[in-house]
């Protein structure tokens, strides 16, 4: 099965408490993943995924092995359906699912990874100010133009490319309200602050990138077994140099989510597998190529649902 499939993995923000559990409760494969992450990080995941609480799940330290457990358990309990995709893709700390999924790393080394990511960025920011926000409505030139306006402020760049009509921004709060305040008099339709600790994919993550650099060089990667589209570029990677490469870049890069979904159309995927909590990513592909078909796993209904799609 799997002509035409692409597999795609949320980042932060889709997290929510409780996520995961009613898989984790009908999947064995599911709660071999949530011990397996237990043993690695030192605290039981299982019981911050279903439990919470919400403030310690939403701390990006947290929050990041936290989702890539519930995705990577999501794609054991799809893995009987032995699946070959066409490419796989992630937004942020969802690019690390990928490439579990694509066989660059093992899932223990991967939450091991993800874990010193979340401190090293939440480290590189003092709490409280950073700023990161949706500009809707508005052209990414005129978003860049506004964000170079606001940069007399402080640190603001645009950080995610989403989807047409929607660009995160993210930077020093006060230039980040700079930047809201030039985007609205250019045109935005409006500007949503979001619940992010941490103002990622902006020059302010460098520090924590090149700390990161050391221990992705310290760890065990395979070239993969699908390519990987990254956020970096939207290029199809393939080899252990150019994935090492490309997670230091992504940190204080701007994810082009819409170019990679855009990518991996042009490779031949057209279903999309958006795999683990949320639908996020899925409301997103289908405003950058509407023919597509979206599916997601995320609990037994929809794992469910997509299977029998993928056989219909």
């Amino acid at each position: 099965m799997g002509s035409g499939i692409g597999l795609v993995f949320p980042g932060q923000g889709s997290q929510s408490v409780g996520m995961g559990r009613a898989l984790y409760d009908a999947y064995p494969a599911a709660q071999t993943i949530y011990k397996e992450a237990s043993a690695v990080l030192g605290y039981d995941v299982a019981e911050l995924c279903f439990n919470g609480p919400a403030e310690r799940l939403n701390s990006t330290e947290y929050t990041q092995p936290a989702l890539l457990t519930a995705s990577i358990a999501a794609l054991r309990a799809l893995a009987p359906a032995g699946l070959k995709p066409v490419a796989v893709a992630g937004h942020s700390l969802g690019e690390y699912s990928a490439l579990v999924a694509a066989g660059g790393l093992t899932f223990a080394a991967a939450a091991a990874l993800v874990q010193k990511r979340g401190r090293y960025m939440a480290e590189a920011v003092p709490p409280g100010s950073g700023l990161v926000a949706a500009i809707l409505g508005l052209a990414p030139d005129a978003v860049r133009d506004a964000c170079r306006e606001a940069s007399s402020v402080g640190v603001v760049a645009a950080a995610n490319f989403n989807s047409p009509g929607q660009v995160v921004i993210a930077g020093e709060k006060a230039a980040v309200e700079k930047a809201i305040e030039v985007a609205k008099a250019r045109g935005a339709q409006k500007a949503i602050p979001l619940p992010v600790s941490v103002p990622v994919h902006t020059p302010l993550m460098q520090s924590a990138a090149d700390r990161l650099a050391k221990d992705v060089e310290a760890t065990a990667w395979s070239d993969l077994t699908a390519p990987l589209i990254n956020n970096a570029e939207a290029k199809a990677l393939r080899t252990v140099a150019e994935v090492k490469a490309s997670l230091i870049r992504q940190l204080p890069s701007p994810v082009l989510w819409e170019d990679s979904i855009k990518a991996m159309h042009g490779m031949g995927v057209t279903t999309f597998i958006e795999v683990g909590p949320g639908t996020v990513l899925s409301g997103l592909i289908k405003r950058i190529v509407p023919d597509v078909k979206t599916m997601n796993v995320q609990d037994p209904a929809s794992l469910e649902a997509t299977l029998k799609a993928l056989q219909g």
